[in-house]
């Protein structure tokens, strides 16, 4: 089946009763289904040569025909923004991407992320839902770090898309946090949602929590830190982040996650206030990263793992914490 162009498809008796667009959406596997839908809506098929809406419930003697349109220019601007490229094929792009740099243009972001300088970079986008732009399968927040795959084209999107939703993939991440963790390795299933007060929070404490699982074990242990490996079995906003302090040991240089008294508390408590209080000031964002990713290849099904070496500034965290003994 041809990416673009005209396209015929004939119901069978087993397709009596069927929606339109969920129709079209099986038949056409590279391409989701409100995509299919958003194509109806714009007349761009017709049933034995007529328009109908995505809901139209089909007959066994229909035929739908139309064209898919060619994917159109979009109005963000191509970036000449520093990327690190761990793989790339004409299928995925797969970026260690730093922190600071926003994945997707927003509010307040309308520039400078990781989608403007992926325009720049990728010379062979086929278009992600009629448009040409990469393909995000999943996000990190903007000061976290490391492992991310984008999508090419509309098959390779909806591939990797169906990995993420059907818990495929392997995620998973080290975070330096607070506290002499114990025991050595656990898993916490606190559900998360939008914080009850604050809007802009995730919380475990919610109206309308969602299933969450966080698996982690120690990798490095201090007296008052620890390295975590984490591993993410779903994938809800702020997961690591809301699990961690609910646990009591918030991530370093978390400033929204971390109880306001802790560092107050942990200084009080170390008998090396001043060398605590300089670990705590050089963390300028969360100490997050993610460190591996294992995906199946949308192309070739073959199963590929990619790593993101430790960025510099949690590396010299932990080797400054080494250092001082703490």
């Amino acid at each position: 089946m041809p990416a673009n162009g005209a396209i015929t498809l004939r119901a069978q008796p087993s397709d009596e009763g069927k929606r339109l667009d969920v129709f079209m959406a099986s038949q056409l596997t590279a391409y989701t289904r409100s995509f299919i839908a958003r194509l109806i809506g714009e007349q761009h098929f017709r049933v034995n040569g007529q328009l109908k809406k995505p809901g139209y419930r089909l007959k066994s003697s229909d035929t739908i025909s139309g064209v898919i349109p060619p994917p159109v220019p979009i109005e963000l601007k191509a970036e000449a923004i520093s990327l690190n490229i761990l793989h790339e094929d004409d299928h995925i792009v797969v970026v260690n991407k730093q922190p600071g740099l926003v994945v997707h243009p927003a509010a307040g972001h309308d520039g400078g992320t990781l989608v403007n300088g992926l325009l720049y970079h990728c010379t062979d986008l086929k278009g992600i839902g009629g448009e040409l732009r990469p393909g995000i399968v999943h996000r990190l927040d903007k000061d976290t770090s490391g492992t991310l795959v984008v999508a090419k084209h509309d098959r390779a999107h909806a591939h990797l898309s169906r990995q993420f939703k059907n818990r495929q993939v392997q995620k998973e991440y080290l975070a330096l946090v607070h506290g002499a963790v114990t025991p050595p390795s656990g898993t916490i299933t606190l559900p998360i949602g939008r914080h009850p007060v604050d809007r802009k929070r995730m919380s475990t404490v919610s109206l309308r929590g969602r299933t969450a699982e966080t698996q982690w074990k120690i990798k490095a242990a201090f007296r008052f830190f620890a390295l975590l490996a984490v591993m993410l079995k779903t994938g809800r906003t702020h997961q690591i982040r809301v699990h961690c302090a609910a646990m009591q040991h918030p991530i370093v240089g978390d400033r929204v996650y971390r109880p306001r008294k802790l560092e107050k508390t942990i200084v009080r408590e170390s008998r090396q206030p001043e060398k605590i209080l300089q670990i705590l000031k050089s963390a300028k964002r969360q100490m997050l990263h993610a460190w591996r990713l294992g995906i199946t290849h949308p192309q070739s099904d073959k199963r590929m793992v990619f790593e993101s070496p430790l960025p510099e500034d949690m590396n010299q965290i932990i080797q400054k914490i080494r250092e001082i003994g703490l």
